[in-house]
């Protein structure tokens, strides 16, 4: 006889468990047998032991007893928002949205053909004489491809992404839908009748109402943690807390799905929530939940074979005639596989269509992971239950049934499916190496042994301990050993398709190297978490493409950095100061894309260049990646030049939080070294992190200048009588124009007068030229100068510090902005002219008339400049441009630029214009009319 069970023995039973669980583990570890499956063998073993044996398993046998009669409710309560939680934001959100209409499919009516095809079956061939209801709620409950079974043995796997998104994810929806529909004819099989339009009300208020409330919970958590700055504790806590609060919501308050609500919660923190933790907390956050399906994992699957067991069982000693059953479940388990191919194959032609595709190997995969875990077992539970409290439409026997054949199923699909899947996989040669990935691992195994040897070389003179012998050292390093003597670059193969082949490769790997480094400006805090998002979706969107086209990651980012065409309509019925600050925030949000976008983009051609040298295809990839940079450059100088203070606010809010977080650095070396002790260095982090705190709550804000004190300080306006001054305010207008429109034509009437606020017109370089140059400009009229400008000029940019200017002698130089130096060591600073040494044209003839003129073949940048190159010859020019080690080096990341030539602008009274940032379209000339 059993032992009196006791509470505690159920917290024997869970530890028991986990020791099971980790010593198969540790054994299976590198073997091919699954975990997931040894702990169901396991489940299995200790439940026959003490249901199938008289002498039972004593105190443990006590608390798998108490295990074994859990409510199939609180079973569920208890593993899945947790499991299915950690499932859903460990995936890929980028690959969710484009395998979700492969997944729908799956997941939808194919969930509703698997339970015709298995219920049609049932009732023809099972002896029971089920009714269709009864037949169509087994038919149901076998539909579930489990995700707590798929999820944990394809991480044993290691199959390709794409394949794990589309199984698991299918998986997360297939079980949802399947438990609805279970739940529908679980009513009907309950005594309940339901027509055509309440089944569609029923099964469109569960769906859309789980959708929904999935967000709402999302939307909530989201909100929470920011308001949460660096606690890790609370991060984890309120994640497990949501997710099972979520859970019980749907399932038990609104009797709607609760695997749909949590699923929907952890894709939708996957998509916007993992950039609201940085660093150490994301990484703790990820272990964290990593740890709790671990846990998790193994008590359910130990759980769910003790219960097959007890099933069993319960079937052979009130059944008389259960070896026929056995025979009927074999039937049963080939019915559900041929369930599963006509699903496949009936929508074979859209999965292929849909996504990414899925080749017959894929598909023949997809049908043989098609595994039935706890949450099937658990509903044939539920069945059991029902008929166990004497309800007069369920007899006790179907529970029995029931479970018998579900843990059955649930045991063949694991044992023979989830075992042999890693066969299929090799046999396909679905996780094989390519030739190239295998050339390329030989090249890293190579610069591997440089690197040891550099180390080696950096080490061996050791004071204390003395010299060691290098041969010795290799033995112990496997892969430095059998390296052969034949060190073939990965690109040496000149073959076309080895060629097209490596070229998609490489730019896989430097976005690899782009998305690391947003990565790591992220958890650096110099950027937003909005922008975060847009950067490393820009990464995966452009991943799809690298077969088909050269790198395209800036097109995602352009419609995300350039103002919307909406914003013109806008303009006419909105509040200025409301479209000034839409303008300002669209700024400063296309500021910090493009600022990380060329860091990223300059890292990770540095990284690449560093890694696989100068080769055809690297340079090739580099290119491709400059020609992109070339727009999100002329964005940020236009904003450096029209909007300066957007810049500089950006600026100071990243320098900040890079100062605090490296002296928070700083102090916690020092309590490493022990210089520091423990209440010291907490108060002092504590300072820190309030800082911290109140700059990511609080960032620096643009400053505006008042329209007013633009107004009285311009020289023009200054010398006016007060009323008349006043009488001019009252009648302005500010305005915010783009790039383009036509605010004045010569010769038409005056309406008004313009005044710049910010901005840059192209009459800036008419102006400077006529009183510059006047040997030339005074005698023409302003529409000719604008003729000649715009035929024989043009804008090279922005010169960084550092850059030579050598001019060819067919062209003049006008410096808007910024200082050079001459070959002779004399400074130019602007507004002024720029003659080379070897010009005949009447420009150096009229030079005695000119205005801050040098005469040098070149220039070296001595403050960042802007240059409009004059044509005075017929040849084209020649504008060399080199850059020394500094501005080779300087980080472009939101770099603080020079302010505006204030005298200038005053010169130029032409337009109302806080902003004239181009809204369509970006060009590195001067803006205006």
């Amino acid at each position: 006889m059993a032992p009196a069970a006791e509470p505690a023995d159920a917290v024997l039973f869970a530890g028991v468990s986990l020791v099971l669980g980790i010593t198969c583990r540790h054994l299976l570890h590198g073997t091919r047998v699954p975990y997931t499956v040894a702990l169901l063998v396991l489940g299995v073993a200790l439940g026959w032991l003490e249901f199938g044996t008289s002498c039972g398993l004593g105190k443990l046998g006590a608390g798998i007893r108490i295990w074994a009669d859990i409510n199939p409710d609180l079973l569920l309560a208890v593993f899945l928002p947790a499991l299915l939680f950690e499932s859903s934001f460990s995936m890929e959100t980028h690959q969710i949205k484009r395998c979700m209409a492969q997944m729908l499919l799956l997941a939808g009516p194919g969930v509703i053909i698997s339970t015709c095809i298995l219920g049609t079956a049932i009732k023809i061939t099972f002896p029971y004489n089920w009714n269709w209801k009864t037949a169509l709620l087994l038919g149901g409950l076998l539909s579930a491809t489990d995700p707590v079974a798929v999820v944990a043995y394809l991480k044993d796997l290691g199959a390709s992404k794409k394949l794990s998104t589309l199984i698991e994810g299918e998986s997360l929806m297939n079980d949802a839908v399947s438990i609805v529909v279970f739940q529908l004819f679980y009513r009907m099989a309950l005594g309940g009748s339901f027509n055509a339009g309440s089944i569609i009300v029923f099964l469109t208020e569960v769906s859309l109402g789980s959708v929904a409330l999935g967000l709402v919970f999302g939307l909530l958590l989201l909100l929470w943690l920011r308001f949460i700055f660096n606690d890790t504790i609370i991060e984890m806590t309120l994640t497990l807390v949501v997710s099972y609060i979520a859970f019980f919501t749907a399932q038990d308050a609104l009797g709607i799905s609760g695997i749909l609500t949590v699923m929907i919660l952890g894709m939708f923190y996957a998509a916007f929530g993992k950039t609201a933790s940085k660093g150490d907390n994301q990484q703790s956050l990820h272990h964290f939940w990593e740890l709790v399906a671990y846990i998790a994992n193994t008590l359910i699957f130990i759980l769910s074979g003790v219960v097959i067991a007890d099933g069993v069982l319960q079937y052979d000693t009130h059944f008389e005639n259960h070896g026929i059953s056995w025979g009927f479940l074999l039937l049963l388990y080939v019915f559900v596989q041929i369930s599963r191919v006509v699903v496949v194959c009936l929508f074979y032609p859209l999965l292929r269509y849909f996504g990414y595709g899925l080749d017959l190997k894929e598909a023949t995969i997809l049908v043989w992971s098609g595994l039935r875990g706890a949450v099937s077992l658990s509903l044939s539970l539920s069945v059991k239950h029902a008929g166990d409290t004497a309800q007069s439409f369920l007899k006790p026997e179907v529970g029995i049934m029931f479970v018998f054949f579900t843990g059955g199923i649930v045991f063949l699909t694991l044992v023979l499916n989830g075992s042999t899947t890693q066969f299929l996989l090799h046999l396909f040669g679905m996780g094989k190496l390519s030739a190239m990935k295998l050339r390329m691992l030989n090249y890293t195994r190579y610069e591997m042994l440089k690197k040891a040897l550099e180390a080696f070389g950096d080490l061996r003179g050791d004071e204390e301990l003395g010299p060691v012998d290098w041969v010795t050292v290799k033995k112990n390093i496997t892969l430095l050993n059998n390296l052969g003597d034949d060190h073939v670059h990965p690109h040496a193969d000149e073959d076309y398709h080895m060629y097209a082949m490596n070229l998609k490769d490489i730019r896989v790997r430097l976005l690899n190297g782009v998305q690391a480094t947003y990565r790591g400006i992220i958890e650096e805090g110099w950027i937003t978490e909005a922008t975060a998002n847009m950067l490393m979706r820009s990464v995966d969107e452009a991943m799809d493409l690298v077969s088909s086209q050269p790198l395209c990651d800036w097109k995602v980012l352009r419609s995300s950095v350039h103002f919307p065409v909406y914003y013109r309509f806008l303009q006419s019925w909105l509040p200025q100061r409301l479209i000034t600050y839409f303008a300002v925030q669209r700024m400063e949000s296309g500021c910090y894309i493009c600022a990380a976008f060329l860091r990223a983009h300059r890292i990770a051609q540095r990284q690449l260049h560093d890694f696989l040298g100068d080769s055809v295809i690297a340079r090739t990839v580099i290119s491709e990646s400059n020609a992109e940079q070339e727009e999100a450059r002329i964005f940020l100088e236009d904003v450096r030049v029209t909007f300066p203070q957007v810049l500089s606010s950006l600026k100071t809010s990243q320098v900040t939080y890079s100062v605090l977080t490296h002296m928070n650095q700083y102090i916690r070396n020092l309590r490493k070294t022990g210089l520091l002790e423990e209440k010291e260095m907490v108060h002092l982090n504590d300072a820190l992190q309030t800082d911290l705190k109140k700059l990511k709550c609080n960032p620096p804000l643009v400053k505006m200048s008042r329209v007013g004190d633009l107004f009285y300080a311009h020289p023009v306006v200054s010398i006016l009588s007060s009323a008349v001054r006043d009488h001019l305010l009252s009648n302005a207008k500010e305005t915010v124009n783009e790039c383009g429109p036509l605010l004045y034509r010569e010769g038409s009437g005056a309406t008004g007068v313009w005044f710049v606020s910010i901005g840059v017109e192209k009459e800036s370089a008419l102006v400077i030229a006529r009183l510059f140059i006047p040997g030339i400009f005074e005698k023409l009229a302003m529409h000719e100068m604008r003729l000649l400008i715009a035929e024989t000029s043009s804008v090279n940019g922005l010169y960084n510090v550092g850059e030579d200017i050598i001019l060819d002698h067919n062209y003049v130089g006008i410096l808007l902005e910024g200082n050079l130096r001459t070959e002779d060591q004399n400074m130019i600073a602007s507004p002024g002219v720029l003659l080379p040494s070897n010009n005949h044209s009447n420009f150096a003839k009229n030079s005695s008339a000119m205005v801050n003129y040098c005469v040098s073949p070149s220039y070296q940048v001595e403050a960042r400049a802007r240059i409009i190159f004059l044509k005075t010859g017929g040849q084209q020019a020649n504008l060399q441009r080199g850059s020394s080690s500094i501005s080779q080096t300087r980080s472009n990341m939101g770099s603080c630029p020079a302010p505006l030539d204030t005298s200038l602008e005053e010169i130029i009274v032409t337009v109302d214009s806080p902003n004239k940032l181009s809204l369509s379209q970006s060009s590195g000339a001067p803006r205006g009319s």
